[in-house]
């Protein structure tokens, strides 16, 4: 029972990500207000703890639920999806840090800091979608070592 709930909570934890990073993306538009813009640091607080969430529910279960440490942590898809998910980590410090600078200005963000922020957020997505790529190849047993 511990694997069947471990595995829905970090499903659903996953989807919640996406969701979040995609209402990101279509938020951004460039001409946006002020309080448009101070509305996407909420949105982003969001994201920061889905993104914890997944780290903690995920590593639990690799090391308690069935297939255990020892199948994923010899598994070459394991690893590149935990890459992935740690670029796209360091890929949204940009954008939360200029989330969080736009809410503290009396002003909206220029267009050209809107375009910036969204070509990080372009490459999050990108990298967002090896995962279900990673994560099948995992399952099934595929880069074992």
């Amino acid at each position: 029972m511990l694997d069947l709930t471990l595995a829905i909570g970090h499903h659903l934890l996953i989807f919640g990500i996406f969701g979040v990073l995609f209402a990101e993306f279509w938020a951004l538009q460039p001409g946006m207000t002020h309080a448009s813009a101070a509305r996407l640091a909420s949105i982003d607080g969001w994201y920061g703890g889905f993104a914890g969430a997944i780290v903690v529910i995920g590593f639990c279960r690799a090391i308690f639920a069935a297939k255990g440490w020892a199948y994923y942590s010899h598994n070459a898809f394991f690893w590149a999806k935990i890459g992935s998910f740690a670029a796209i980590g360091l890929l949204s410090v940009r954008p939360t840090l200029e989330f969080v600078r736009w809410r503290r200005a009396a002003s909206a963000p220029n267009d050209a800091a809107v375009r910036l922020v969204r070509r990080y957020l372009h490459m999050e997505l990108a990298l967002f979608a090896l995962l279900p790529f990673f994560a099948a190849a995992m399952a099934r047993g595929l880069g074992e070592w």
